[in-house]
């Protein structure tokens, strides 16, 4: 099969029949499948679901909502194409894209495609601004100079897509999850249209939510597989400071002066104990990272290919 398309649904009983009838349409003459997740719907959409799907349609109902990012995840681990492409079930994104991206991915070889919403049909104030502030912290904070995150729209490789590792809400950090595996991304502009029927699920609510995933990305990225060195370079410093004050009051108190109502005797205690804490912390950390690696019998790291030479 060449292509799996998922699509996580919520409450979207009005967008079922167009979308569904568009992505045949748009994707004639390609050899796939459409996965639909229904991510703990509360209204009709399983039921518009089994009324327009086709016999190359699936449908995953979870049995509670999870989000987006478990969503999708579910679909991904059920898709058998060569290629995997997520979709909005909410009609904002453009089925008929999906070709295109293909040939480029292909012809050009790349690893993923992602959609940049060109003329994007959102709130200026609610989500466009939040959006392109948001697009602009973690391009600098992860140097994956992507424009647009938030775009669902996007096709990958197989072995991409089924390594990702989704969780929690990380779906706004996919781009970042496949650069982890050294996925060669590139962006192309999609179609984009306004929401006709139903609510949108995002709001301005979600900003701490992108924050903390944001930390945990930068963590990911750097230190995934050598926590020691976040915890270690933080807490080594803080020890030696810690223990240098200390000592320094230690030779005042030898010397005959109080210290016991020093601030600093607290500060130096303090530290002390911050950076046995933090080493501390390394260490488990080191072992749960090993322990992560050895019981799955999973390298930390993927090889592209291996080349043998066919010279005599």
């Amino acid at each position: 099969m060449k292509l799996s398309l998922v699509i996580p649904v919520m409450n979207e009983e009005e967008n079922i029949e167009p979308l569904l009838k568009k992505v045949y349409a748009d994707l004639e003459g390609i050899d796939y499948e459409v996965i639909l997740v229904d991510d703990g719907s509360t209204d009709r959409t399983v039921e518009k679901i089994k009324q327009f799907a086709n016999s190359r349609t699936k449908v995953i109902v979870l049995n509670r909502n999870y989000g987006q990012t478990t969503a999708m995840a579910a679909g991904i681990h059920e898709a058998k194409g060569e290629l995997i492409a997520t979709i909005d079930g909410d009609l904002q994104n453009d089925p008929s894209d999906i070709p295109m991206m293909m040939e480029k991915l292909e012809k050009e070889g790349w690893d993923v495609v992602a959609g940049r919403r060109a003329n994007r049909k959102d709130g200026m104030f609610l989500r466009k601004i939040p959006s392109k502030i948001a697009n602009y912290i973690i391009r600098k904070t992860t140097k994956v100079y992507l424009q647009d995150y938030g775009c669902t729209l996007k096709v990958f490789k197989n072995e991409i897509a089924k390594n990702l590792g989704l969780y929690g809400e990380l779906h706004r950090f996919i781009p970042v999850l496949a650069k982890m595996q050294g996925a060669k991304i590139v962006e192309v502009d999609v179609k984009h249209h306004p929401r006709l029927h139903g609510v949108s699920k995002y709001g301005i609510g979600r900003t701490f939510k992108v924050i903390s995933d944001l930390l945990l990305m930068l963590f990911m990225q750097k230190y995934r597989t050598k926590p020691i060195h976040l915890f270690g370079g933080l807490g080594v410093p803080m020890l030696l400071a810690g223990g240098a004050i200390n000592f320094y009051l230690l030779i005042l108190k030898m010397m005959g002066e109080n210290i016991g109502n020093r601030p600093l005797l607290t500060l130096g205690i303090v530290l002390v104990i911050a950076g046995i804490q933090l080493i501390t912390t390394g260490f488990i950390a080191e072992l749960v990272m090993r322990t992560y690696f050895e019981a799955q019998h999973k390298p930390p790291y993927t090889v592209r290919e291996i080349i043998v030479g066919t010279k005599q």
